[in-house]
């Protein structure tokens, strides 16, 4: 199998950016006009990226072994769509007809050989997972909605109850789906470690244009039912070489999953000191104080220093969370969530101010769990 070729032509298609993913589920939609169900226009984003991943990881299958992890993950999470091994067929077939569209009098036989069996590779690794996943799991779990509570504009806290155990760690996120929004579904972070009465928190920010974030804050009630995906994401659990105090930086929802560390270490027993600085624009964006004030009040471990950047009349502390966190850095390792821009950011000035890379903690899954994107 010539690789190389392969990154090559796959450079060479993407060129054409958003024409790609439309001729790809034009011919989709016209060879399987079954599966048109399984791609709404309302997932017209997620599609496009679909395409951009895919072509991405199959021209790189000499790289496979390093993505495999997450070719497992992609293929037990795509149960939750009904995928089946027989839609993998389909997807593929779609795949070569975009690339020889696009390529030309480049497209070979050669060429068209090496693709599929790449693709081949690709779709054998989701498939296997999938099929194993189904001998232990559900493809989604459901959790009632015991609690919705709106906490400022645009910000609501959930509490909902699974319908049977749910494996998760603190810090793992799951794709979330709700009745009132059938076939929509987005990632946000459990802001709770696991608890014996089988409840998750969620924090949801609406955000311009997110058909499921505007539905959970506004629309929520009691009784509704949510769709829970299984937990994914292991770069902001607590790995047991992660040991000593910890530094932790919050900015919006990104609290959630940050919460939920705090919450393992609580019960776990602490050994160790915890700071936690929480950024937001303005004071009325400290949604969550009120609770973080409770649990630092009843762990002298836990240090919540709450920051404010935009609020001139703010009367605590001012400025930009990662400059008052490096302030109190010591050396810990440092765990980041927030919005894209935030964590890019974060973690820039981290790295200038010479904490090391490999003591920066953040999930580059979807950067904000509490964000339609």
């Amino acid at each position: 199998m010539d690789t190389q070729a392969l990154k090559d032509s796959w450079h060479l298609v993407s060129r054409s950016g958003d024409q790609v993913p439309l001729y790809f589920y034009s011919v989709l939609f016209l060879m399987n006009p079954d599966v048109r169900d399984m791609f709404p226009v309302s997932m017209a984003r997620q599609r496009d990226r679909l395409v951009g991943a895919l072509g991405q990881v199959v021209s790189n299958v000499d790289q496979v072994e390093e993505v495999v992890p997450f070719l497992q993950q992609l293929g037990r999470d795509h149960r939750k769509f009904a995928v089946t091994a027989a839609h993998y067929p389909a997807v593929g077939q779609a795949l070569l007809a975009t690339l020889e569209h696009f390529l030309g009098e480049r497209w070979t036989p050669a060429l068209a050989h090496d693709w599929t069996q790449a693709y081949n590779l690709v779709a054998q690794v989701m498939v296997e997972a999938s099929n194993e996943a189904a001998k232990v799991s559900p493809p989604w779990w459901e959790a009632e909605i015991i609690g919705q509570e709106t906490r400022t504009l645009g910000i609501a806290v959930i509490r909902a109850r699974l319908n049977y155990q749910y494996p998760f760690r603190p810090g793992q996120s799951a794709s979330i789906s709700y009745s009132m929004r059938p076939r929509i579904w987005r990632f946000y972070s459990f802001a709770n470690a696991p608890r014996q009465d089988n409840t998750i928190d969620l924090h949801v920010r609406m955000v311009d244009g997110g058909a499921l974030s505007s539905a959970l804050v506004m629309g929520a009630r009691r009784g509704d039912v949510l769709r829970v995906g299984a937990a994914v994401g292991e770069r902001l659990t607590l790995a047991p070489d992660v040991t000593g105090d910890l530094l932790m930086i919050a900015g919006g929802t990104g609290l959630a999953p940050l919460k939920a560390l705090v919450e393992q270490i609580a019960f776990e027993g602490p050994s160790r000191r915890v700071d936690l600085v929480v950024g937001a624009r303005t004071s009325r964006d400290l949604y969550d104080l009120e609770a973080l004030g409770k649990m630092a009040a009843e762990h002298p471990w836990l240090n919540v220093v709450p920051v404010v950047s935009h609020d001139p009349f703010y009367r605590g502390t001012r400025g930009y969370a990662v400059d008052v966190a490096l302030q109190g850095w010591r050396g810990q390792h440092v765990f980041v969530c927030g919005s894209e821009e935030m964590v890019q950011a974060t973690n820039g000035r981290l790295l200038d101010a010479g904490v090391p890379s490999e003591q920066i903690h953040f999930d580059e899954f979807t950067s904000d769990r509490g964000r339609e994107s």
